[in-house]
């Protein structure tokens, strides 16, 4: 194969080569080209001239489709272009649940990572009022899940990806916080709490948390309270089993996250009082690395913008993000994730029509940390905030004006009610002219922005950081899978870091103002993610890394400064704790990095 002027390290051509590549192909450019031409095939009129215009913002990893489109658009390969789906409610009986396998492992088959909402499984020890059978709880089943995705993905370059919530209120929620505790068990789930106001209420006022489940499911007689819940049209009449501690409850969250990286939280209120779709949708899980929370079948729709290729003059007093080429690439970007809707296959008829009835896309950023190292400013600073916060903002106003475009040229999504939508507190934050514009044309896609991972698409770009993290670290390690579903190990330089060496004639050392994501206090990460909530409809995507050595009283407050910030969620990581090794700072030891909204 001829060399590729765009793959200028050895793991972004292993990347492109065992995830993106289709047959024939000779170089990304390639890719750039098959992609482009079939997003535009959609296009009403001047296919052409719209497949010039997505490969234009593909080419020099500008813009970064999401790598199910990467890997699949223009193929003849029976796969989904989307990410990631949340799945339909799982019901509590055995051919439920393995009915909701089925939908899972059909899903996983065909590319996209699930998510699910395990709170409608019966509490472990309960017997069914019809039968008579003995639950065993949903964790117990959450194993048959991740057996499922480990079988999988036993061949193929791509890791099988899981979200697994549970309510705070459910009885089986400390099993559900402790679950990590034993090795190697639910690798291939991410694990996160729906965190409700009102159990931070009770946190705060040292109360008693009612733990409850639907009256109905359980045999017997006893106190019961109303609940929404999942699968259910209404609040429901449900049974207290038993009352906790509300602030022991949450320290044994915190210990658990503290020691072994999970469970993260959602804040599962936040999320629904600011869904666009709040009129009509009760979300209760998320995609599995949270950036999109989803209603039942619904998937998410993916593409960043890779900043740190829009600094011009960078490591100079001139050096700047190019503003006008931003402009440029934002409504392109829309228009290509939204054609993606229309050319995507579904695993399932169920998804096809959740995606079809709101049309979600997720246009987010990458590269963020580097394009701070290439502008001089430190990550967490003031000045770097108001970066993020004004880029973001920018590229939100932007991306929902051509969104307004589409829908005056091709139709409103097919579940927008213009007085509902125009209430929702994320739409009444916007300028003035775009809710005029929405009152008017109506809007294409019910949401627009999500910062993804985008961890292997940044590896292709060329090791940007990924997403808005920090830099993990000037140069690592990092374990990647091979077609044959063995592993390699790639020693990686940070591209900030490597453009920034070469510039100086250099084979160390670091620029001015860099810093890793370890070394950051925990208020910067949070900061730098609050500062891009407010312009976010979706969610975000972020890590909040910590030292191995930090103790737990100064790890303790993090959630609740990440709930007190406005924040729709949070996850942590400590590189002590014993997990999957995916990324390892050469000097330093082996630490995953697991991303949640």
């Amino acid at each position: 194969m001829a060399d590729d002027e765009w793959l200028q390290t050895p793991i972004a051509r292993h990347v492109w080569e065992t995830r993106y590549r289709a047959a024939g192909e000779g170089s990304v450019a390639a890719t750039w080209r098959r992609v482009a031409r079939a997003v535009a095939a959609v296009e009403p009129g001047d296919r052409e001239g719209w497949a010039h215009c997505f490969h234009d913002i593909m080419q020099g990893f500008q813009f970064l489709p999401g790598g199910r489109i990467q890997a699949g658009a223009g193929t003849a390969r029976d796969v989904t272009l989307f990410n990631c789906f949340v799945m339909g409610p799982i019901e509590d009986s055995i051919p439920g649940i393995f009915r909701a396998l089925q939908e899972g492992a059909v899903t996983m088959q065909r590319g996209g990572g699930v998510g699910y909402d395990f709170s409608t499984l019966r509490p472990a020890g309960t017997p069914a009022p019809t039968t008579g059978a003995i639950a065993s709880g949903p964790v117990s089943f959450m194993d048959v899940w991740d057996a499922m995705c480990a079988t999988i993905q036993s061949t193929g370059a791509r890791r099988g990806a899981m979200m697994a919530t549970l309510r705070c209120d459910h009885p089986d929620i400390e099993a559900f916080i402790d679950a990590k505790r034993r090795p190697h068990r639910l690798r291939s789930f991410n694990l996160s709490v729906q965190v409700t106001d009102a159990f931070m209420r009770a946190i705060a006022l040292d109360a008693d948390w009612p733990l409850v489940f639907p009256a109905a499911a359980l045999a017997g007689d006893g106190e019961t309270i109303l609940r929404a819940w999942p699968g259910e049209a209404s609040a429901v009449p449900c049974r207290v089993v038993r009352r906790a501690s509300a602030r022991t409850l949450w320290d044994r969250l915190l210990h658990a996250s503290y020691d072994t990286g999970e469970p993260g939280m959602l804040f599962i209120d936040r999320i629904n009082r600011m869904n666009n779709l709040w009129y009509r949708e009760r979300i209760t899980a998320t995609n599995p690395c949270g950036e999109v929370p989803l209603p039942p079948y619904a998937a998410c729709d993916l593409g960043a913008i890779n900043l740190a290729g829009l600094i011009r003059d960078p490591f100079t007093p001139q050096a700047r993000l190019d503003g006008d080429r931003l402009a440029e690439i934002v409504p392109v970007a829309v228009r290509l994730l939204d054609n993606v809707i229309d050319i995507s296959r579904f695993p399932l008829p169920q998804q096809r029509v959740a995606v079809h009835r709101a049309r979600r896309i997720g246009l987010g950023i990458t590269g963020l940390a580097d394009a701070l190292i290439m502008l001089g400013l430190r990550y967490g600073s003031d000045a770097s905030l108001a970066f993020a916060a004004d880029t973001m903002s920018a590229i939100c106003h932007a991306a929902y004006r051509q969104s307004i475009a589409l829908a005056e040229a091709k139709g409103r999504f097919p579940d927008f009610a213009a007085d509902r939508y125009l209430e929702g507190p994320f739409i009444q934050a916007l300028p003035a002219d775009i809710r005029d514009g929405i009152a008017r044309h109506g809007i294409r896609n019910s949401h627009l922005l999500a910062i993804a991972p985008a961890g292997t698409i940044s590896l292709l770009a060329g090791n940007v950081s990924s997403g808005i993290e920090p830099v993990f670290a000037a140069e690592y390690g990092r374990t990647v899978l091979d077609l044959n579903g063995g592993s390699r190990q790639f020693r990686l330089v940070d591209d900030a870091v490597r453009r920034w060496r070469a510039r100086h004639g250099r084979t160390d050392g670091v620029p001015d103002g860099f810093v890793t994501a370890t070394d950051l206090p925990i208020a910067a990460h949070l900061a730098m993610q609050a500062a891009l909530q407010g312009s976010v409809d979706n969610s975000i995507s972020k890590t909040i890394n910590v030292p191995a050595e930090i103790g737990f009283d100064a790890f303790a407050p993090v959630y609740r400064l990440a709930y007190d910030k406005g924040l729709k969620g949070c996850t942590t990581f400590r590189p002590a704790v014993a997990a999957r090794t995916v990324l390892a700072p050469v000097e330093a030891c082996p630490g995953r990095l697991r991303p949640t909204a």
